[in-house]
């Protein structure tokens, strides 16, 4: 049974800041509930720093600014486990992000752990125990928590603080430390920027499917359908689903007959939104329409070119034992493609920067790739 302190009100969070401040190394995690809504609720924060072990109860605790605020501090490293939703709660509840942030799944990924590595699966591989995960569907909000959600939530940062100096003595022998932190501000970059509503078309399924007349329909649907997800904290898919929005922007209807008669739309978005569609669909820009989206997969010499790039980075990954995954995923081959195929004039893609450029760009450039 693991030894913590239960903070629920604003005194005592004050006095763990103070403390928390005077620390090098503060490891985190976060429980939160996720179903209908945009953002992530907020049920926990642990924290600990290898002398107080903390759970804070953020909806009992009024103000966490003092708390979030460390996150900031450059001389206090952040360690997380698969942090990428920790980052959005961050994002959302503090407006902020860790100034230094080491990823222990990408720490373990570099190690040779293994990639997508699970935090019971490498509290056993590190440090030979068993963690107990009945508790990984609880319901964060409810209170009281009970004993068992606290001492689950417990374990999520005592086991990590022990096991950091061993990933930090691997990485350090290889030479690797550098690429955690260099990835963990990857991560964090941009993470404050609102989402681009005039972009949020970009995001609906099959978009590429559709014209630019069509696509100038589906901006003005998306921008609204976003924006009412963001007034409500509201997933957007429980809006208006994304083949509703690819109807839509099909069909164009122009009366309530027309709405009414299309079998996308459920019967509760026809009575709910129905008429704000309808006058959305009349303010729709068809003089400056999007371009057309381009799939690079459909481009002449995809197939070839993708595999040549990736038979390219398995050979590296294998040589340097990097996983492939890391080093260089489908998205990250997509990208580079582009970025090729685009004339080499936009941003530079993932593979060609930090870390990665050193491992690969000598091979990629005496790849010979067709129609490019």
């Amino acid at each position: 049974m693991l030894t913590f302190e239960y903070i629920d009100d604003d005194a005592s969070l004050t006095k763990l800041v103070a403390q928390y401040r005077q620390s090098q190394l503060l490891v985190l995690d976060t429980e939160f509930v996720r179903t209908r809504t945009y953002y992530a609720r907020l049920g926990l924060i642990q924290a600990y720093d290898g002398k107080t072990l903390a759970l804070i109860d953020p909806v009992a605790v009024s103000n966490l600014a003092e708390f979030w605020q460390l996150l900031t501090v450059p001389e206090i490293t952040t360690v997380l486990h698969s942090c990428s939703e920790d980052l959005e709660v961050f994002a959302r509840n503090g407006n902020c992000q860790p100034f230094k942030l080491f990823d222990s799944q990408i720490a373990a990924s570099l190690c040779g752990f293994g990639h997508g590595l699970g935090y019971g699966k490498l509290v056993e591989q590190t440090l030979d125990i068993v963690l107990d995960k009945g508790e990984s569907r609880t319901d964060w909000m409810k209170r009281p928590l009970s004993e068992a959600q606290l001492n689950y939530a417990a374990n999520d940062v005592y086991y990590l603080y022990n096991l950091y100096p061993q990933l930090i003595e691997k990485l350090e022998e290889q030479d690797r430390l550098a690429w955690v932190f260099e990835e963990g501000e990857r991560m964090t970059k941009d993470r404050l920027t609102p989402p681009n509503l005039d972009q949020a078309y970009l995001k609906v399924k099959n978009a590429f499917q559709l014209s630019p007349k069509q696509l100038a329909f589906l901006k003005v649907l998306a921008k609204w359908r976003l924006q009412k997800a963001l007034s409500r904290d509201l997933a957007v898919g429980f809006v208006v689903k994304d083949h509703a929005l690819i109807g839509l922007a099909k069909k164009q209807p122009k009366s309530n007959n027309e709405l009414f008669n299309m079998t996308e739309l459920t019967e509760q978005e026809k009575r709910i939104h129905g008429k704000d569609i309808l006058a959305l669909l009349k303010t729709a820009d068809l003089d400056n329409p999007p371009k057309a989206i381009d799939v690079i997969a459909l481009k002449t010499g995809y197939k070839s070119s993708f595999k040549a790039i990736k038979n390219c980075l398995v050979a590296i990954a294998e040589n340097k034992q990097v996983s492939i995954e890391l080093l260089g995923s489908k998205r990250h081959i997509h990208e580079y493609l582009q970025w090729l195929w685009d004339g080499k004039v936009t941003a530079t893609p993932l593979l060609l920067t930090g870390w990665r450029k050193g491992l690969v760009e000598t091979s990629l450039n005496e790849l010979k790739l067709s129609n490019i």
